[in-house]
């Protein structure tokens, strides 16, 4: 039982005393990174969907209907 208090105990001291937390302002630039760089895959997954289900010659609706037949 000791060695878990003591666990405890450790990784209290560490979160509080050696962990370097962000800013908010630091915070709020990876949220926006990370939102804008989710907004360009979104893009371009959507962009190359459109292109390959166009095609009069493929069955597949889309990129990813190919993907999920190919799954199910």
């Amino acid at each position: 039982m000791s060695k878990i208090v003591d666990y405890v105990k450790d990784s209290y001291e560490e979160l509080v005393h050696k962990v370097s937390w962000p800013t908010t302002a630091e915070l709020l630039n990876s949220t926006v990174v990370v939102f804008v760089a989710s907004l360009i895959i979104a893009l371009i997954i959507f962009v190359m969907d459109i292109v390959c289900g166009v095609h009069p010659t493929m069955f597949w609706k889309g990129l990813l209907g190919y993907l999920y037949n190919m799954l199910g």
